[in-house]
């Protein structure tokens, strides 16, 4: 089992596909200009203290206030407070907090008025990402996450990650951590920090520290609503917390990102530099890796399987509906509770598949072929489980109700993907009548005539269809030469056609040597 990480660079986003031997499993989009992103830290304004709601709204420069419930204030917040308060005063100069007195912890069924007043500066960071109508959910918790640390300050605290199984190595961390954590500093230990030496578990709890101390000298002097640390960008968060041994390469088309993850390789993970591939190739990356007709076929309303059976997709806005259909998929020589329970497996797996590639959250409801017997539907509990350990977002799985119906509930930070795979006609653009189609490649031509006249181009690549392609460079005769062939003839140039997945059957595009795109 292999993993591949593939980031395709444009000019207003980057989307990161995270493959498992080939398949697409995991799909991020991160825009240019993306702001309140999960794990950053801002120090706000707190605009209304809501008694009802045991809650507050902060101001953290979004158009709609940051939620703030008082679940989410975290047992040291008077400690944050204060702190925020001597910084901002000047009576805080160092971001070491050896010296700093703590608060006492706020109560765990106190009142947010106790801790929270209107017009208090306060230091958040984001939980949840802007959802829908909803503003940020933040906290004011604050941790700064790390590859094989999560440092907390204002506590003493040390956890380790329960999937380090080993006692031996729980207690060899924590007595580490106990050794060379800074006073007045908590830390949790991730799971990948497991059979790791002193020096990386150092190395990256100075860099933590580091972190802080840039966050307390911006706090110094910021106008709030400001953000004070930004979390690291999507594809270095990807790479922090999934990478591993596993990993056997990650394509990258920009040269900006390839130079910026080779020093985050090498401060993480120096003998593994050589998994960093560029990519140079002429085709899109995302149609040389195969994963544009992967997205076309994984996204959408319905879901075909390689049985026949097949998903059918629903959304509303805090809950997901999955409906499992056989299709034409069925045994003669099966039961019918055999039957469904091979085709219930096979949509079990798909389904945490599509639960992390879409990152669907909130309340998902499947609706599962009907079984009678018993050990067939715990036997598909356990399965949805096994399938869904791999998802690093919080879930939770009941069993089978007596109407076949299994809830799953996972945590949702971020708003789902989405991605429209239904296409415009690039020839109709919507209304439903088109050229006639026989006219299509004399269209093409007409364009190529006119940029080799008016624009004098020698050299162009022509990205069509792969279908159209196939037309333009099949040969129809021994002494008759191919389209491509009497193009060039006619108008002397250099002409490449490119055959593009992502593109519609009438969509064609014209690029000069640059790669950059002709308008006709």
């Amino acid at each position: 089992m292999s993993y591949e990480l593939v980031i395709n660079k444009s000019s207003n986003e980057t989307v990161i596909a995270l493959l498992n031997d080939k398949r697409l499993i995991e799909l991020h989009r991160e825009k240019g200009n993306l702001q309140w992103a999960v794990g950053d830290i801002y120090l706000g304004k707190a605009k209304k203290v809501m008694t009802g709601l045991n809650a507050a709204f902060v101001d953290v420069g979004y158009e709609k206030d940051a939620f703030l419930h008082y679940l989410d204030l975290g047992p040291q917040a008077n400690s944050f407070n204060k702190f925020v308060q001597a910084v901002r005063s000047g009576k805080q100069n160092v971001s070491n907090l050896m010296y700093f007195k703590n608060d006492r912890d706020i109560p765990k069924n106190g009142k947010i008025n106790d801790v929270v007043k209107s017009g208090q500066e306060m230091l958040v960071q984001v939980a949840k990402e802007p959802i829908s109508a909803k503003g940020p959910r933040i906290t004011s918790e604050v941790s700064i996450a790390g590859r094989y640390l999560v440092l907390i300050p204002f506590s003493d605290k040390i956890s380790v990650s329960s999937k380090i199984r080993n006692n031996e190595e729980k207690h060899r961390l924590k007595e580490l951590m106990q050794n060379i954590k800074p006073k007045n500093f908590g830390v949790i230990v991730r799971t990948v920090a497991e059979g790791k030496t002193v020096a990386d578990l150092e190395a990256d709890l100075n860099d933590l520290v580091k972190k802080w101390e840039e966050c307390f000298n911006t706090l110094k002097s910021a106008k709030p609503p400001a953000r004070l640390l930004g979390e690291v960008d999507r594809t270095n968060a990807i790479l922090r917390d999934i990478l591993n041994a596993k990993f056997s390469a990650v394509h990258i088309n920009d040269t900006q990102i390839h130079h910026e993850l080779k020093g985050y390789f090498q401060s993480i993970a120096p003998d593994q530099l050589s998994i960093l591939k560029p990519y140079t190739g002429k085709a899109p990356i995302f149609d040389h890796f195969g994963i544009e007709k992967q997205i076309k076929s994984l996204f959408g309303k319905t879901i075909h399987m390689k049985s026949g059976a097949y998903l059918i997709v629903e959304h509303t806005e805090a809950l997901h509906v999955i409906d499992v259909n056989s299709g034409n998929r069925a045994k003669s020589t099966a039961t019918q509770d055999e039957n469904a329970l091979e085709v219930n497996l096979e949509a079990a797996a798909e389904i945490a598949r599509q639960l992390r590639l879409r990152d669907m959250g909130g309340i998902i409801v499947v609706d599962f072929i009907d079984m009678r017997n018993l050990d067939y539907r715990r036997t598909l509990h356990e399965k949805l489980k096994e399938f869904m350990k791999a998802d690093r977002a919080k879930h939770n799985i009941l069993p089978p109700s007596k109407f076949g119906l299994i809830q799953i509930t996972r945590q949702r930070v971020r708003p789902e993907m989405n991605v429209d795979v239904l296409e415009v006609c690039p020839s109709c653009n919507g209304t439903g009548k088109v050229q006639p189609s026989v006219l299509f490649v004399d269209t093409i031509e007409s364009a190529l005539r006119f940029i080799v006249k008016e624009q004098n181009a020698k050299k162009l690549t022509l990205g069509v269809h792969p279908y159209i392609e196939a037309f333009i460079t099949k040969k129809p005769g021994v002494f008759k030469p191919n389209l491509l062939s009497k193009w060039k003839k006619d108008y002397g140039c250099k002409i490449e056609i490119r055959p593009m997945n992502s593109f519609g059957f009438t969509e064609y595009k014209f690029y000069n040597e640059m790669e950059d795109e002709i308008i006709v």
